[in-house]
């Protein structure tokens, strides 16, 4: 690839604050040559690295940094509610015996008042959330109705791990999956987000970042010493979001249906 391209590279890395390392091998032929990576600020690896020093493709890199730009789990996931401006109610016509009409030079009504910016606000999910959480797991490409979330929601209860939502003005935006495992080779309990997803409207709000604090501090009540989560291989945005919360990657999942 051209320096020309790589400095584009490493500016559109900047641009979302991190930094393209580019690979020492000069030699074609020779392992790692040509490869780049992505670090942040503080050198800790975002994508395209290992241990030894970047690994990954230049247009790997570069479909990460623009899928970056247009995606935020973190991330996840800023929606400008402009006010609405109410209409001046027309005034009755004066009659023949009320006093003058005012001056046009009389003093004009206040605006009114813009409408306040939503608060966001997490709890516990509520059967009446069914059809709303439904929908959010599909944005995951898991298919799943109304009926077997409503089923499943009753089945979390009765364990005591209850999803967590967010909500803008009532409004279910974002789901968070929470579970406490406990395991033969482990002093305490294993905290673990099963899933996590926020509504495409209302990104860019941090509102992934507050469901994964919920999490954390939910797990902490369960005697939880450590939190764990999987995310899929092609999601490269929320690997990078999970890594900015202070979360390693160190196992490989398997799995096998049954």
């Amino acid at each position: 690839m051209s320096d020309e391209r790589l400095d584009q590279l490493a500016k559109s890395a900047r641009n979302r604050g991190l930094k393209l390392v580019r690979s020492r091998v000069r030699t074609p032929g020779k392992p790692r040559f040509g490869k780049v990576g992505l670090t942040d600020a503080s050198g800790m690896p975002v994508f395209g690295m290992d241990s030894k020093g970047p690994i990954g493709k230049t247009e790997d890199v570069g479909d990460f940094l623009r899928n970056l730009g247009a995606k935020d789990w973190g991330a996840s996931l800023n929606v400008a509610v402009l006010p609405r401006k109410k209409k001046a109610k027309a005034k009755p016509e004066a009659a023949n015996d009320s006093e003058p009409a005012r001056s046009a030079k009389s003093t004009p009504p206040p605006p009114p008042k813009p409408r306040p910016e939503p608060k966001t606000r997490i709890r516990n999910a509520k059967p009446s959330d069914s059809e709303r959480i439904a929908a959010l797991i599909g944005l995951l490409e898991h298919q799943i109705d109304e009926k077997t979330v409503r089923r499943n929601l009753g089945k979390l209860k009765k364990s005591g791990e209850l999803p967590l939502v967010a909500t803008l003005d009532r409004q279910v935006v974002g789901l968070c999956g929470v579970h406490a495992m406990l395991t033969i080779h482990r002093p305490a309990p294993v905290g673990r987000i099963t899933v996590l997803v926020v509504a495409e409207e209302a990104r860019d709000r941090n509102i992934g970042r507050m469901l994964v604090g919920a999490a954390e501090d939910w797990s902490r009540k369960k005697g939880c010493r450590i939190i764990e989560v999987t995310s899929n291989d092609r999601r490269a945005p929320a690997h990078a979001f999970y890594r900015h919360m202070g979360y390693e990657r160190t196992s490989i999942r398997f799995f096998k249906k049954l």
